[in-house]
């Protein structure tokens, strides 16, 4: 029941589910309570009436193990990127066993340049839990990289439900509505962080805007 739930998830991002996802999904989903935050400094809240409408955050180095995807949906590259992932946290590395979850899961897009479309390619990051952090363990599959991500500062407003396109590029627009003009932000470089798994409908999501260096 389990795999044909996230079955039924993968078709709606128009991707199909291999049966050697079963396995991942089982350690997963029984590991699902257990999961350990990115770490990062809460810089600053804004917001109304005691809603925080955004808020800044500090993001340290750290390292990470990262997918590239160009297919051409947005939701396709994601979702084959985090099965690539999910195999690697749950067993498909140089220790052989299930390394924990991480959140959120990072996916860095790029606007074109006239900034009404997603660039095709994604890149998919997840954090190497702290146990691991100074000796990662290697991926068994060679389109994962280990990658030192550099400190990050980024401005950072939630939103809940699926995420495509569509959405996505409506949510950058209602958060630069909302903080309006500056030169401070890349305009033409985002990340989706997402907190839930996909499976989840009305998952917790949130949209980072970058600091210039």
């Amino acid at each position: 029941r389990l795999f044909a739930h996230w079955e039924a998830v993968a078709s709606t991002h128009r991707v199909s589910l291999p049966r050697d996802m079963a396995g991942p999904i089982v350690q997963m989903s029984r590991h699902s309570q257990a999961r350990e935050a990115v770490p990062h400094v809460a810089l600053s809240q804004h917001g109304k009436c005691e809603e925080a409408a955004y808020e800044e955050r500090q993001y340290p180095a750290g390292k990470w193990a990262c997918v590239t995807k160009g297919e051409s949906l947005y939701e396709q590259s994601i979702s084959l990127s985090f099965m690539k992932l999910m195999r690697y946290i749950c067993k498909e590395n140089s220790v052989g066993c299930y390394l924990g979850m991480t959140i959120p899961v990072l996916n860095e897009i790029h606007l074109t340049k006239e900034g009404t479309e997603l660039e095709r390619e994604v890149l998919t990051a997840y954090y190497i839990p702290g146990e691991f952090q100074q000796n990662p363990p290697a991926p068994m599959d060679p389109e994962i990289h280990i990658t030192e991500r550099a400190p990050l500062r980024v401005i950072t407003r939630v939103f809940y439900g699926t995420t495509t396109e569509e959405t996505i590029l409506r949510e950058i627009a209602l958060f630069w509505d909302l903080l309006g003009p500056t030169d401070a932000l890349l305009r033409e470089t985002y990340i989706v962080a997402v907190y839930e798994n996909p499976s989840i409908p009305q998952r917790r999501n949130e949209i980072w805007f970058i600091r210039r260096a």
